[in-house]
């Protein structure tokens, strides 16, 4: 069946990775939007069936022409400011980010999408209440400026089902990692330093704790949740079950690169960096029907594909 699919901010990470997934079936045809603030074009897949727009869909004048060329079977929403620096940094440029939602909401409605899916993240749980972070039970209590932005986005996905019955799913992000992920993130950062056995800097004590999901889990598991109807109108924690801290993710990816990197504990952040963080993963696992990949193979993948850009 041939489907049109939408991507907004597909030059990021996570965006560019599941266009380039969906661009394997010749039957789908995709457009990609970005405004290039913090992705790239480089990460856009060069494909026959892949189109690039340079838009900013926070900005309603610059997205509604695209609603009206193309006919968009499906929306995943993923444009927004990302990285807990550049959002703390940027309050007011994370707070125009529900201009976009509104937008491709409206505007997807008014068109015949039959489904949106939204980029949200761990960050609307804000401090640990409980471990795993489960989709129902787990408040959700950040008060950073990004965090409530997303989970305004959520309510906003859920009221536009209730009202006009435009039918959603909700992904709820935790660290997710990959070949296309931009250097400020965690784990590239580490890696980047250990190759050139230059020191890695951990904020704080490091003991704050993390989960982290190699990209390829991420886009299988929302490629499937596409066509499975136990994901319509859901919210999913899309991530790894695998908790562990900063320090100990450091030393690993010392220990498989077989780097002499030394650690050197920076002074920690005064806001943004929550102390634990993984998900409950029961609904994803059933979703993907395979095992998640490791994180030892996850950074042997990476590493690898940095050695090879040399």
């Amino acid at each position: 069946m041939n489907s049109t699919i939408l991507i907004t901010g597909g030059a990021g990470n996570v965006g560019s990775a599941i266009a380039n997934k969906l661009s394997e079936n010749p039957n789908n045809f995709i457009v990609i939007v970005d405004n290039l603030s913090t992705g790239s074009a480089s990460k856009i897949p060069q494909k026959p069936n892949v189109k690039f727009i340079k838009a900013n869909a926070n900005n309603y004048n610059d997205i509604v022409p695209i609603f009206g060329r193309y006919n968009f079977d499906y929306v995943f929403h993923y444009a927004a400011t990302v990285g807990v620096k550049r959002t703390l940094e940027n309050p007011m440029m994370v707070l125009e980010d529900i201009e976009g939602i509104k937008n491709v909401l409206s505007l997807s409605k008014n068109s015949g999408v039959k489904r949106v899916f939204y980029s949200s993240s761990s960050e609307v749980y804000g401090e640990p209440f409980e471990i795993p972070q489960n989709e129902k039970t787990t408040p959700l209590n950040s008060r950073l400026p990004y965090a409530i932005v997303k989970n305004v986005g959520e309510a906003f996905f859920k009221s536009y089902y209730q009202e006009y019955g435009l039918e959603y799913t909700i992904f709820r992000f935790f660290n997710t990692y990959g070949p296309n992920q931009s250097e400020d993130f965690v784990v590239p950062r580490f890696i980047k330093a250990a190759l050139k056995n230059e020191p890695i800097y951990l904020y704080g004590d490091g003991l704050q704790t993390r989960s982290f999901c190699y990209v390829d889990d991420n886009i299988d598991t929302c490629i499937k949740a596409m066509n499975d109807e136990n994901c319509k109108n859901e919210v999913l924690n899309v991530g790894s079950d695998i908790e562990m801290t900063i320090l100990d993710l450091a030393q690993r990816i010392i220990a498989i690169s077989k780097s002499k990197s030394k650690l050197i504990h920076l002074p920690p952040l005064e806001e943004g960096d929550m102390t634990r963080r993984c998900p409950d993963t029961n609904k994803m696992k059933a979703i993907l029907g395979r095992e998640l990949i490791s994180l030892e193979d996850g950074i042997t993948k990476l590493i690898n594909h940095y050695e090879n850009r040399k």
